[in-house]
Parts: C-alpha cells; sequence; structure tokens
C-alpha cells in the first residue's frame, strides 16, 4: 500500500506567518521524498486563518524545484474558480518541465459548478499526452476529491482517480468508494486514494497530546473561532465547554492516533474496508518538529 501527504499548509503558534508557513511546507516536501513518500500534494484555501497556500500550483512548482524524486500535486485545485483552460497550461507547463511526478488533484468543494464535469473530463483529454501510462496511476495523472455523494461515479466514468476526504466525513466512504470503482466499468483502471487526518509518537500520551490540540482546533473552527493550530501545551491548558466537547465528540472520530503500530494497522484497516491502493496522510501539529516526527515513524512502521 502506497503512503502519501496531504500539507494544508497550516499557519500554527510555531509558525504563525505566510512565509514560515510555506517554508515549512516546502521542508516537508524534502523530507517526504527522503522518508520513502510515494506523493505529497498541497491544499487551497482563501481568506483562511488556518491555512497559507490559496495557489497549490504554486506550491506544487516550489517544491517540485526542491525535489527529484517524490510526486507532487495539487490537492486540490478549486475548479469552479478558474477557467479549465488555465489549469490545462499551468499544470501541463509543470508536467513538460518536470515529467511525470506532476498530480492534477482538483474539487469543488461547496462551489456550484454547472461544467464541472466536462472540466474534469477536460483535464483527463488534455493532460494525458503528456504521461505515459503507468500502473497506478490514472488517466493524465489527475484526481478528482471528493468526500461522498457525486465525485466519486463522476471520476470513475471519466477514467480519473480518486481521492476521498475521510478527514471530513469519516462515516459511509465505503459506499462512495465502491460507486467509483463500479463506475469505472472495464474501461477505466480504478485508482483510490483516502485522506486521512493521522498523527503518532512513540508516546502514546504523546500521541494523544498532539491529537487533542489538532481536535480543539477543528472544534473551535466549527464554532466560528477559526485560528492558527495551537501547540500541545496551549491545548492542555484549555478548559473545554460543554458546547465545545458535544462537537468533539463528533469530531474525534475523524482523527487516527495513538503508537506507530496502533495507527498503521488502523490505516491499514481503514484502506481495506474502502478499497484504497493508497492513504494519504494530513497531520496537523504546531510544531514543525512533531509533524515530522509522526511522518517519520508512519514510513518506518509502513516500511517494516
Amino acid at each position: 500500500m502506497r503512503l502519501s501527504i496531504l500539507d494544508q499548509v497550516p499557519l500554527t503558534e510555531h509558525t504563525p506567518t505566510p512565509a514560515e508557513a510555506i517554508a515549512s511546507g516546502l521542508r516537508l516536501a524534502r523530507e517526504a521524498e527522503d522518508l520513502g513518500y510515494h506523493r505529497i500534494w498541497f491544499a487551497e484555501h482563501h481568506h483562511s486563518r488556518s491555512f497559507a497556500s490559496p495557489a497549490p500550483e504554486m506550491m506544487t512548482a516550489l517544491a517540485l524545484e526542491r525535489t527529484e524524486r517524490i510526486r507532487v500535486g495539487t490537492g486540490g485545485i478549486l475548479l469552479p474558480l478558474y477557467p479549465v483552460q488555465k489549469v490545462i497550461e499551468v499544470m501541463g507547463l509543470l508536467g513538460q518541465a518536470h515529467g511525470d511526478r506532476v498530480d492534477t488533484g482538483s474539487g469543488r468543494a461547496a462551489l456550484d459548478d454547472p461544467d464541472y464535469g466536462e472540466k474534469i473530463a477536460a483535464l483527463v483529454r488534455e493532460l494525458g499526452p503528456l504521461h505515459r501510462p503507468v500502473p497506478g496511476e490514472p488517466e493524465g495523472r489527475v484526481w478528482v476529491l471528493g468526500a461522498g455523494g457525486s465525485a466519486a461515479p463522476l471520476a470513475g466514468g471519466l477514467g480519473a482517480g480518486y481521492a476521498h476526504g475521510h478527514f471530513f466525513v469519516p462515516r459511509g466512504g465505503e459506499a462512495a468508494t465502491a460507486a467509483y470503482r463500479e463506475a469505472s466499468g472495464p474501461d477505466h483502471a480504478p485508482h483510490t486514494v483516502l485522506a486521512v487526518r493521522a498523527v503518532t509518537a512513540e508516546d502514546p500520551e504523546r500521541a494523544q497530546a498532539l491529537a487533542d490540540a489538532m481536535l480543539w482546533w477543528r472544534v473551535r473552527k466549527d464554532l466560528s473561532s477559526d485560528g492558527p493550530i495551537p501547540s500541545a501545551e496551549t491545548a492542555a491548558r484549555h478548559e473545554w465547554t460543554d458546547q465545545e466537547r458535544t462537537r468533539g465528540k463528533t469530531r474525534a472520530q475523524a482523527i487516527v492516533t495513538g503508537t506507530p503500530d496502533q495507527v498503521h494497522a488502523e490505516l491499514a484497516a481503514l484502506a481495506q474496508a474502502h478499497g484504497a491502493e493508497e492513504i494519504m496522510v494530513n497531520t496537523l501539529t504546531s510544531d514543525p518538529d512533531d509533524r515530522q516526527e509522526s511522518y517519520r515513524l508512519l514510513a518506518e512502521r509502513f516500511a517494516a
């Protein structure tokens, strides 16, 4: 099973400015390559106090220049915001410069776009000739991001890969990935990525503290208090309100944590249940060293 990374380029207590967060994300790309990760994708967020990357294609370009082997891409471009020809030209240019290391992941979040399916079809059609066919990679290196609903069968029918956001909706994803495989039919080989929010540490108490900080951030965001990822120490001093605790019980289901053995086992079980060939881990910690250590421990455990 392949192991990859989704980086949302987080603003944190340790990296509070966009410049620091971006620098941390680019270091992570180099570290991910050294650790043997298959790919790293960069997300797109606008007007966010939590994330610093409104242009994942730019993060992709910068990371490609700093790496040699790892696949790099967008996870994903919010396609309703852009003319599809511009996306084709930008990602095509990166493919011309860096060859078969470039992935084009696209999503629509809650944005409405009546031409969305046609845009995905255009990406598959136009970017396909730039890449040689490789088992385990979809046509044109194009991926559709989704969390259920219509994205999965759309991706399958068009020959794109499907990246399912487990950390958005941790229940019911099996039906979406099954719908993707069914829609792929005999004409296309399905390629399923499962994006999971996870954190690990050798000390289970430290792992839980990091997960609790991530959970507090997510709960605050749900309750209209968007802001940087807090440190484990700051989160430990916080006294949760009843409203936060209620919300936290739901959000905790989307975070996999524990020792490397425990996280490995749970991620492997999730991959099997969803029929996924690849797990893409998203780890949000305030201190980049905690994040790098978590990714290191996971890479070593999956390689064992």
